[in-house]
């Protein structure tokens, strides 16, 4: 979209905004509506050699983006204009400038919906075709394209996209089209109507094009991805599974080997009074799946690989993230939820609640073959995999206990446990840092104050002999509630073996609430690290300086 394209469109938006807000109720845009939000991280870097912190020539960083929408009638017409003035440090520096990646015009009639530019997608769990954004993560693998929505009869839905992916502020080479269908049989069939057993089956199927230009390998310039999936209900139970296969698709994320790909992911609920439990077990053999065989990092990707390990909200528990092995991982999750009764030893006079979870990762049985000369011009198929054999190599574990408790009127708080053992060389990609067992205690209580007013604290204790050695945190908010909340944090390295890195990362801050407008103000260091959502991570370097968040909405 050229730039004179950008400014009408731009335009035509606040023309239509003022046009609907100055409509009276009888107008021509009756029910028309306006929305958006807006949201700035900006950052003032301060050098700090001590934490290692990188230089910054520019001294100030931001990201700011805003969203803009309008819908009347059935048709509805977006953008987000974005500004990287430069990225803060940890975003891909791709991120650089002004524009208005994202733009939409959509209407829905007789149970079609039409949508023209970009947008967001997800086919099942993502197995086979993901597109979404994640701002703290700096993902943003939107499509610019068509899509359709069309649902023929009740319980039915079929979906059908062409397009290519967000690159920044352009798109990648590969196009991508898919197609998936979804049925919930109990609504398509008005036998099944009022029977117990809740059924959904779907399928789908994505390719991608991509040119080939490679002097070395003949690489198939159109890849296939299939997927089916299966999901009961009845009653407190909740059965999922789905299966994604994808034929031979040499990039830069297998070293160009032409073997297919297969990841099954099966997962099971139960959740009654008192009593919930989780199970989860996944298989993933070479699905690593993007429009652009040569991109690396979280760009381009098509598709999405679910964790099957906790997500940890505390900073020293999460200090060891976990994120997805595309070329290969076996995955267990169990988790226990108990409602223990009032009266009870622990549940106390108000009840409390006790979580037990255990995850393990992986990794799958690989043989490797010499086959180059057999396959010629196309290289080879890298290795063979027994399907349900375990490899030799353990990534990830995670064994964890929470009990939560509201201990009198004023007080409520938890206590947590995590013994993790976590990969480095394999999730980090440092070969040469060995194993890292972390046993990590948390405690975190509020005590309710009079006038709205509240205080929170935080003890935190990590305790390691690999990588950077043992933590400590603790953290004080005090909150006068609705809009002033103040903080004051440190975490202390106290057991690094190096003496001169033993330092405090210390965190004051403050926030301003008023209606749906939030103002954050904070000083202090950063300490470097990963952040990871729902498998998906992103590189953090230490810092140090003045952070700065405004966030609204209207």
């Amino acid at each position: 979209m050229n730039k004179r394209t950008i400014l009408l469109f731009a335009l035509a938006m606040l023309v239509q905004g003022v046009f609907v807000y100055g409509q009276d109720q009888g107008g021509l845009l009756q029910g028309a509506r306006v929305w958006g939000n807006f949201q700035l991280d900006a950052q003032y870097y301060l050098p700090d050699s001590i934490i290692e912190a990188p230089d910054v020539d520019e001294k100030i960083r931001m990201n700011a983006f805003a969203n803009l929408n309008f819908s009347w009638q059935g048709f509805t017409m977006g953008m987000r204009y974005e500004s990287y003035q430069n990225a803060l440090l940890g975003f891909d520096p791709g991120y650089r400038g002004n524009g208005i990646p994202y733009r939409f015009a959509s209407y829905q009639q007789d149970n079609l919906e039409v949508t023209l530019g970009n947008f967001y997608e997800q086919f099942g769990n993502g197995t086979v075709f993901r597109s979404y954004v994640d701002h703290n993560l700096g993902v943003d693998n939107a499509m610019d394209g068509i899509r359709l929505v069309y649902r023929p009869v009740s319980g039915v839905t079929l979906k059908g996209l062409i397009g290519q992916q967000r690159l920044f502020f352009d798109k990648g080479p590969g196009i991508v089209r898919g197609l998936d269908a979804e049925i919930n049989l109990n609504q398509a069939f008005a036998s099944l109507t009022e029977n117990p057993n809740q059924w959904m089956l779907g399928a789908s199927v994505v390719s991608k094009y991509q040119r080939d230009q490679n002097p070395l390998f003949n690489l198939p310039e159109n890849v296939a991805a299939f997927a089916g999936r299966l999901n009961y209900l009845r009653g407190a139970l909740n059965l999922g599974a789905e299966y994604g296969y994808k034929v031979n698709d040499p990039s830069a994320d297998n070293n160009f080997i032409y073997k297919d790909g297969n990841a099954l992911m099966l997962t099971g609920s139960w959740a009654s009074e008192g009593f919930g439990l989780l199970l989860a077990a996944k298989r993933i053999d070479n699905m690593g799946f993007r429009s652009d065989r040569t991109a690396s990092s979280n760009n381009l990707q098509i598709n999405f690989l679910p964790p099957t390990t906790r997500q940890h909200l505390y900073s020293l528990s999460g200090m060891y993230p976990y994120a997805t092995q595309a070329r290969g991982e076996m995955g267990l999750l169990g988790e226990l939820t108990f409602k223990l009764p009032r009266e009870s030893f622990l549940g106390g006079a108000n009840g409390a609640t006790l979580t037990v979870n255990y995850s393990v990762a992986n990794s799958i049985h690989k043989a490797s073959l010499n086959d180059t000369t057999a396959i010629g011009q196309r290289g080879t198929k890298g290795y063979t995999s027994d399907f349900f054999r375990t490899g030799d190599t353990l990534y990830f574990q995670d064994f964890n206990a929470e009990y939560s408790r509201r201990f009198s009127r004023n007080l409520r708080g938890l206590i947590s446990y995590a013994y993790i053992t976590y990969n480095q060389g394999v999730i980090e990609g440092h070969i040469e840092k060995e194993m890292v067992y972390a046993h990590i205690v948390v405690a975190d209580f509020t005590h309710r104050l009079p006038n709205r007013r509240s205080l929170r604290w935080e003890l935190q204790h990590l305790a390691t002999q690999q990588d950077k050695g043992n933590w400590g945190m603790a953290l004080l908010e005090y909150s006068i509630a609705p809009q002033w909340t103040f903080s004051l944090s440190d975490q202390y390295n106290y057991g690094n073996d190096n003496k001169d890195l033993r330092v405090h990362y210390l965190i004051m801050g403050a926030s301003y609430s008023k209606n749906a407008n939030r103002f954050s103000l904070s000083y202090g260091r950063q300490r470097e690290g990963i952040i990871c959502v729902g498998g998906v991570c992103r590189q953090v370097p230490a810092s140090n300086g003045f952070m700065l968040s405004v966030t609204s909405s209207f």
